[in-house]
């Protein structure tokens, strides 16, 4: 009983924090936020400690409700909202982004040339697995499984299992045959008797 005592006191300094945070939802000491005001966080989300979350020129991070968040996450959204979908669940070791860095220019250094900010989005009931990298511009589908240690760009449609370095689908669910099945890195079912 004491810990939930602890978890509501701690609730209510986040809210003094962040732009939002809904009931039952905490973070795990230790966290570091930058641009606490636009992150907004709804009901039931759990962040096991050392999260990194962090918006910076007006970029927005929201987590939807009943969100599972292992430890050692890191996001980063500029510009532009990010948004991670309802009833999704990290491992531990994520990194999430919507913007890279140009690097063209050969005698500037990188962190000094222009972002470049994509559209970035994680499904609803979506799982990502231990160590996995979202980069800028990755769209992830409803129910996507994505394995560990992938490293993800690219649009993935629905209920998918996305693995490798770079990431591909390897399955996704047939709403015919109620399985999911094999498919080839386009997301097409391989036809194969059984």
């Amino acid at each position: 009983m004491g810990f939930k005592i602890i978890w509501f006191i701690k609730t209510m300094f986040w809210r003094l924090i962040v732009g939002r945070i809904g009931i039952l939802s905490y973070f795990s000491d230790p966290v570091f936020l930058f641009g606490a005001k636009r992150i907004f966080i709804g009901n039931r989300v759990r962040i096991f400690p050392q999260a990194r979350l962090e918006t910076h020129f007006k970029g927005e991070i929201i987590f939807e409700d009943n969100i599972s968040i292992g430890q050692n996450l890191h996001i980063v959204s500029s510009h532009e909202k990010l948004v991670i979908g309802k009833n999704t669940t990290f491992s531990a070791n994520v990194f999430v982004t919507n913007v890279d860095h140009e690097y063209s220019e050969l005698n500037i250094h990188i962190l000094k040339q222009k972002y470049l900010v994509k559209t970035t989005k994680i499904g609803e009931n979506s799982f990502l697995g231990y160590g996995v990298v979202i980069q800028a511009g990755t769209i992830l589908g409803k129910h996507c499984i994505v394995g560990s240690n992938a490293v993800v760009r690219g649009v993935f449609p629905d209920y998918c299992v996305i693995v490798g370095s770079p990431a591909r689908i390897v399955k996704r669910y047939n709403h015919d045959s109620k399985l999911w099945q094999r498919t080839d890195s386009d997301g097409q079912f391989l036809n194969y008797k059984e």
